[in-house]
């Protein structure tokens, strides 16, 4: 017997799938690519490092305050340095803003600026002082500046401190400056001066520093000089400033005192007085220290100089600045407790076409000014040149 067998065959369609496979694959692609922009470690590119170089100077506390952190732009930084270098300047002041290390959370820290402009000061052999500093918007309350840092993030602050130092101290970055100008209103956060509080910020920072970096050196002050303004509201005066901190019993959290030593419109030997501002004010900061039990403290001059801007009232004469700046450093030798004397300032990646620009040494394009010069040949020769008066 025969069987038949009959096969329904059904009608079947069939889809490629290739390309829904093909996007899948691209979907996890780029998936997996925005996850690691937030996942993974930033990976710094390579620098550009000269060799290694040393300054060679007749004065070594000859220093300059630079502008360098968050420009990010290596070759303008890799100049600037080499300069400052040829100048015959051993010391920088570099300020490294808390706001760019950590600018999202307390957790993590971004080190990509800071590294680049460390890395370039060390290969150009020259000293670099971290002013540290620059609240980051998520430790401060809504619409408030910068410059406010309240008690309950003084440990963040500190923290952030304390990694700094752990990471650049043994790099040779011991001087750490803790804040500037704590006595104007503005650098305190738009908020009166508080001695208290500021000696409160120098308690919780010095441990924590000094448990990471024993060697690192905290230094504390770096005041606007002169009398109080408007009661001590606008301005608390620098003396009395640093009388209240000794009251308050910082004096055991600092190694180091930063000075502010502008010469205003007077040669840096005109006798001191408290109610001017004039290099030798330092002296009379010196006498203070001593007498409030702070002897064993060395001081550096993070700030100081002149300007010589023709329509300021705050400016003195081109030849003026050229033979005070050399006399400054110069006269800056006879102070054994002296640091350094860092001057403001070496110059800025831009023009303000007004008086902070006559601070600077170099044009924003490289070009040295006359008084770049005229410090070169004193540092080189230890000579100060002979400066004509127009």
């Amino acid at each position: 017997m025969r069987v038949r067998i009959y096969a329904a065959i059904d009608t079947v369609t069939i889809i490629d799938a290739r390309p829904m496979l093909h996007r899948a694959l691209l979907a996890l692609a780029l998936a997996v690519l925005m996850g690691g922009q937030f996942l993974l470690p930033r990976l710094p590119r390579p620098l550009d490092l000269p060799p290694p170089h040393t300054v060679i100077t007749t004065n070594p506390l000859i220093g300059i305050h630079t502008r360098l952190t968050g420009i990010g732009d290596e070759g303008y930084i890799r100049r600037t340095l080499a300069q400052v270098h040829d100048m015959g300047a051993s010391w920088i002041v570099e300020l490294f803003p808390w706001a760019y290390i950590q600018p999202r959370s307390r957790y993590g820290f971004d080190w990509t600026g800071a590294d680049m402009v460390i890395a370039h000061a060390r290969a150009q052999g020259l000293q670099v002082v971290a002013r540290l500093d620059i609240v980051p918007a998520w430790a401060r309350p809504p619409d408030t500046t910068d410059r406010y840092l309240d008690r309950d993030h003084f440990a963040d602050f500190a923290n952030f401190a304390a990694a700094f130092a752990a990471r650049y101290a043994p790099q040779g970055v011991r001087h750490l400056v803790i804040w500037n100008e704590p006595n104007l209103r503005f650098e305190w956060g738009e908020r009166p001066p508080d001695p208290g509080a500021y000696t409160d910020l120098l308690k919780h920072v010095y441990p924590a520093i000094k448990a990471t970096a024993p060697d690192a050196i905290v230094i504390a002050g770096a005041l606007s000089p002169g009398p109080s303004l408007e009661g001590g509201a606008l301005r608390m005066d620098d003396m009395q400033f640093l009388a209240s901190l000794a009251d308050a019993g910082a004096f055991p959290f600092f190694d180091m005192w930063a000075v502010h030593a502008y010469g205003g419109l007077e040669p840096p030997d005109a006798t001191p007085a408290f109610d001017r501002v004039n290099f030798r004010r330092i002296e009379l900061v010196r006498d203070l220290l001593d007498r409030l039990g702070g002897a064993d403290k060395r001081i550096i001059i993070t700030e100081g100089g002149y300007n010589d801007h023709p329509r300021w009232s705050g400016a003195v004469r081109p030849a003026d600045r050229l033979r005070w700046t050399i006399a400054t450093y110069e006269q800056s030798r006879r102070y054994p407790w002296l640091e350094a004397t860092i001057l403001w300032q070496f110059s800025t990646p831009f023009l303000t076409r007004s008086y902070p620009d006559a601070w600077n040494f170099v044009h924003p394009d490289g070009t040295p000014r006359t008084i770049y010069l005229a410090v070169q040949e004193y540092a080189r020769y230890g000579v100060i040149p002979e400066v004509i008066d127009p």
